[in-house]
């Protein structure tokens, strides 16, 4: 291997959002990780998921587009 072109490649301190803590080996500049979220604070995985309205979306999408298609429709007539 040559030298000088890897990362440093070592030993690091993971912290879990309810504390608890284990080691693995990463290239993270620091010795220690402590996660914000993670799979036993995340939504998804607790069930405690909100579902976002998409209907609202898909109409604000749709009204968009028929514009558009009026728009060009007018263009193309004169």
């Amino acid at each position: 291997m040559k030298k000088g072109i890897h990362p440093y490649y070592h030993n690091i301190e993971v912290v879990m959002t309810d504390g608890t803590v284990f080691h693995t080996r990463s290239c993270y500049k620091s010795d220690r990780v402590v996660l914000d979220i993670d799979s036993k604070s995340h939504p998804f995985y607790t069930g405690k998921q909100v579902l976002v309205d998409t209907a609202g979306r898909v109409d604000r999408f749709k009204k968009r587009a028929e514009k558009a298609k009026d728009i060009m429709d007018q263009r193309r007539t004169k």
